[in-house]
């Protein structure tokens, strides 16, 4: 193994591959290897939402992702006298993002379809089954050590999981969330018999005598997470015996086949820095957090997404190096305030006390004015609040950007299609609305604005689009923040939004300041 890359990824799971796919998509010149030779054959990661699918589809694999996702059903919280007591579902459509808001997933086909991807991509090397052993950094780049040679690098990203040798070797320590329980995992494939006799939901039973969580994941994928209760051996108890002696509440080995089981410790862990020299961390090398929203993997992909962008700006010479230093910046409080949200989740769930869980569903009960109002799961994902955005913190600032259906010239499309993934800025301002000089200022970054067209039907230019919307979606965002443009990064998070077109010009010029 030898040559020279712009960029050398380790771990080739989903952050890793994502990461991949991304700089290879640009013609950045990559290398990805793993220590293991194929993709592993049962689930570990369950859920995604519609942000992650966004990333497929603008990778061009939401067709070959799809067929192994389905809508995540509601989720109903039982307390310990059995009511409910709290409920999660998603938003009802025209959806924001153009996808599903959540849903289950085949991991393994999901990862399978990702790699394909990455091997055919000609700006990617893909080497399997080979161990990172060591890094070292100089001011051109970094060498990087395998068990089988060395190359040099300008960056390398661990993508390496929780027990992170990129992590290890830059000397990057994880801080303590505060939360660490026994946990076992069981994954099943149910029968029609056996179907039947289980919710028609997924469910938190926040039992104080056994806390555990019931998911409803693809065709007759269900998944339980069941708490260990102290004394309980965690090797037994993740054997196929000590599997269905606690699943049996539920169902039998006649109604169902054991798919995988595993004892875990369910942690909340995020690393003090996500950034050494021209090392990075991302996906579970930079974090870990409990299941009880479904987002690990999502927050690895959001890790690469945020990371890629700035490695292919800095790399084409569109901005500084620093820029790259927004990304533990941005990501790091974003998994923290994440983590702290699904850790109140968590709290919710595992009260042991009886007491206390019987006071827990009488708080949640008369917040709720006596009926459980239904509250959307993307509701919980917080904004970014740090790092490239613009000053002021307005309304919609680190918020994602919608993605409506237009009218494309081949009829409707999901706006990435037609605006792709660069900077844009998005407006309902005609285009005598405009500063003469927003154009050309635009044309400096590479920006595109995208705006409704004056007439009908759709035009387009090297830095100009425009097209209706279909549903609504934009209209109701730019009415909700108060306001008729928005800056948009390459990440869909939004930059930065303006009233006007002075307001508008003065934002784009700040920003391609920043970025020189």
């Amino acid at each position: 193994m030898n040559g020279d890359y712009d960029v050398v990824v380790v771990g080739f799971g989903p952050s890793g591959a994502v990461a991949a796919a991304l700089l290879g998509q640009a013609g950045v010149r990559t290398l990805v290897v793993d220590r293991t030779d194929e993709v592993y054959p049962k689930p570990r990661a369950i859920a995604l939402d519609h942000e992650i699918m966004r990333v497929f589809q603008n990778l061009g694999l939401a067709d070959a992702v799809s067929p192994h996702c389905e809508p995540f059903t509601p989720s109903e919280y039982y307390g310990a006298d059995g009511r409910l007591i709290k409920r999660l579902a998603t938003v009802e459509p025209p959806y924001p993002l153009g996808h599903t808001p959540s849903m289950v997933f085949t991991q393994p086909p999901v990862e399978a379809a990702l790699r394909r991807h990455v091997q055919a991509l000609p700006a990617v090397d893909v080497v399997l089954g080979r161990r990172f052993i060591g890094v070292e950094q100089d001011a051109e780049g970094a060498t990087v050590h395998f068990d089988a040679g060395a190359v040099r690098a300008r960056y390398l990203i661990g993508c390496d999981g929780a027990s992170s040798a990129v992590r290890d070797a830059v000397g990057i320590t994880l801080e303590d969330l505060e939360f660490d329980e026994p946990w076992l995992v069981v994954d099943v494939q149910v029968n029609e018999k056996g179907l039947a006799r289980l919710p028609a939901t997924s469910v938190q039973y926040c039992e104080p005598a056994r806390p555990c969580t019931y998911v409803i994941g693809p065709g007759n994928h269900r998944r339980w997470e069941i708490s260990l209760l102290p004394g309980e051996d965690p090797a037994y108890m993740a054997t196929e015996e000590g599997a269905w002696s606690v699943l049996r509440r539920w169902i039998g080995p006649d109604d169902a086949a054991l798919w995988r089981q595993a004892s875990y410790r369910f942690h909340a862990l995020v690393a003090r820095e996500w950034r050494v020299g021209r090392v990075f961390i991302a996906g579970d090398a930079a974090h870990q957090q409990p299941p009880f929203l479904g987002q690990g993997m999502c927050q690895g992909v959001r890790d690469v997404v945020n990371l890629t962008w700035k490695l292919r700006a800095v790399l084409g010479g569109e901005a500084p190096d620093s820029l790259l230093d927004t990304y533990a910046v941005e990501r790091r409080e974003h998994v923290r305030r994440l983590t702290t949200r699904i850790k109140e989740i968590g709290a919710v769930i595992c009260e042991r006390d009886p007491a206390r869980a019987q006071a827990r569903d009488m708080a949640l009960i008369d917040a709720a004015g006596g009926a459980i109002r239904t509250v959307p799961r993307q509701d919980i994902i917080p904004p970014l609040m740090e790092g490239l955005l613009a000053a002021g913190g307005r309304p919609g600032t680190g918020t994602l950007f919608p993605q409506p259906r237009v009218n494309g010239p081949a009829g409707p499309a999901l706006l990435d299609e037609l605006a792709g993934t660069g900077w844009r800025i998005v407006t309902d301002l005609r285009t005598a609305q405009l500063p003469p000089g927003l154009l050309a200022l635009a044309e400096r970054i590479g920006m595109l604005i995208s705006i409704p067209s004056d007439a009908a039907g759709f035009s387009s230019g090297p830095h100009r689009m425009q097209a209706d919307e279909l549903d609504g979606v934009l209209a109701r965002w730019f009415a909700r923040h108060g306001c008729h443009a928005a800056v948009v990064r390459p990440d869909h998070y939004v930059y930065g939004v303006a009233d006007d077109g002075q307001g508008l010009y003065d934002l784009v010029a700040g920003l391609t300041d920043t970025l020189q």
